[in-house]
């Protein structure tokens, strides 16, 4: 990886970034002005920004005229996303397709239309354009594969006869076209990686048209093609837990706010990639499983709860681990009681430790989250309740599956990618203004000084 001066942060830049920090607003300006910071409310709740019938997320219900905390539902389309699981049955593997189309479409697809999907989508994959692997992806690649997908998504756009047509024909086809491709710029980013930087052997293999996205990306990504039943079945699960939820998480909403300014689906799309790629919203998987790995570390006992809970304890008051006082993959921004995405996972999860004889690692995982739950609803006194998240399990699953940390936040991309498209669709169907909220100046006014007055 090339380095050069350019990158060096100067004993000047040092002095002027100690000034910049008189930008800080103060935290009680946002009590005073009553602004929702983070777009939420005092409780937590999220300021309603828009509209949408792509996903809704369920985590309260009223009773008796009050609004109370609930086990959490996410529905996909209006189909709980349990139930469309539960309903895969033998196209298991073609589950993340399905859910796709439903989140495109608004509706389940018919045998014949999953198998046209499927065909487009199989079209598309192989349709890479010519030299693109060369000339795009082994250039200048980064450690960081986020940054390789969002410079190869933008490169895309000068692949394309008609980058500025946002007609919904021609962002369906871009749309259809990026999900395709989503896996290959993710699994050959890594190939390029492990070559220029790690000095690995350099293997790529192209996708199989008859295959599914999960299996397509286990067959691409392993060196001897090699997949099991249930390894392809987990990641089809993974994909479809992780392909939407609700048009307020930051990258969705990164997708709508770019959308609305009439931009190309490249820009778009690269925006929503920068945004998941924030360790807050889709590395969070990354900094579970770097915790547990401390965890595995310091306790003796995987089964003394005693000697668990004291090391939780310990970073929860911010004495181990990152000293941040967070128990990663543990709470959520709406859900409370339960996080349906974990649940469906959970069980999934078992099997595969079974499979891969890392049972005692899944009990351990399971002991943590019950310990964790109690001492954060305790020390922090959320009575609402606080349960783990869909991250707190996937990271475990990405491991036992030999995926490298690297392709954490870039399966999450070729997840979320269905999600996107769906709501850039729904945005530019709406015809809505530019999203443009307001934000308040609390700078004082101050009069311009000569140089000669300046201290």
């Amino acid at each position: 990886m090339v380095k050069n001066n350019y990158s060096k942060i100067t004993p000047e830049i040092e002095k002027l970034a100690e000034v910049c920090k008189s930008n800080t607003i103060e935290s009680e300006l946002y009590t005073k002005y009553d602004v929702k910071r983070g777009l939420r409310d005092i409780n937590g709740k999220g300021v309603l920004t828009g509209l949408t019938r792509i996903s809704e997320i369920n985590a309260s219900k009223i009773v008796d005229g009050q609004s109370v905390p609930c086990e959490g539902e996410l529905f996909y389309r209006g189909i709980n996303v349990k139930e469309l699981i539960a309903g895969q049955g033998d196209k298991m593997h073609w589950g993340f397709e399905e859910a796709t189309y439903l989140l495109l479409f608004g509706k389940l697809p018919t045998t014949a239309e999953l198998d046209e999907f499927k065909h487009i989508l199989a079209d598309a994959r192989s349709k890479m354009p010519k030299n693109f692997f060369r000339d795009v992806i082994m250039q200048k690649p980064s450690s960081d594969l986020m940054n390789n997908i969002a410079r190869g998504v933008l490169n895309l756009y000068a692949y394309d006869a008609q980058p500025m047509d946002i007609s919904i024909p021609n962002v369906l086809r871009q749309s259809l076209e990026l999900i395709s491709i989503f896996p290959l710029l993710a699994v050959h980013s890594y190939s390029a990686m492990q070559y220029y930087i790690d000095k690995e052997s350099l293997v790529v293999h192209r996708p199989r048209p008859e295959l599914s996205t999960a299996e397509n990306f286990l067959y691409m990504l392993r060196p001897d093609n090699k997949y099991t039943e249930l390894e392809a079945k987990i990641l089809d699960i993974a994909l479809i837990l992780h392909a939407e939820h609700g048009g307020g998480n930051n990258s969705t909403f990164t997708t709508h706010v770019v959308t609305s300014s009439g931009t190309d689906t490249y820009s778009a799309i690269a925006a929503a990639l920068c945004s998941l790629k924030g360790p807050k919203h889709g590395g969070a998987n990354i900094q579970v499983v770097n915790m547990f790995k401390e965890l595995e570390k310091n306790i003796s006992d995987w089964e003394d709860d005693d000697e668990i809970l004291r090391y939780l304890e310990k970073i929860l008051h911010k004495e181990a681990y990152d000293r941040s006082g967070v128990i990663y993959g543990m709470g959520h921004a709406v859900y409370s009681i339960s996080d349906p995405r974990a649940q469906v996972f959970k069980g999934y999860v078992r099997s595969l430790s079974k499979e891969k004889n890392r049972i005692k690692e899944y009990e351990f995982y399971e002991r943590v989250e019950k310990l964790a739950a109690e001492l954060i609803a305790a020390e922090r006194h959320i009575y609402k309740g606080v349960s783990a998240n869909i991250d707190f399990y996937s990271g475990f699953v990405y491991s036992m599956l030999g995926i490298p940390k690297e392709l954490y936040t870039p399966l999450f991309a070729i997840a979320r990618i269905s999600g996107w498209s769906a709501h850039r669709l729904e945005e530019l169907n709406g015809r809505g203004k530019i999203i443009r909220p307001a934000y308040k100046s609390v700078q004082e006014r101050q009069t311009y000084l000569p140089f000669e007055d300046r201290k």
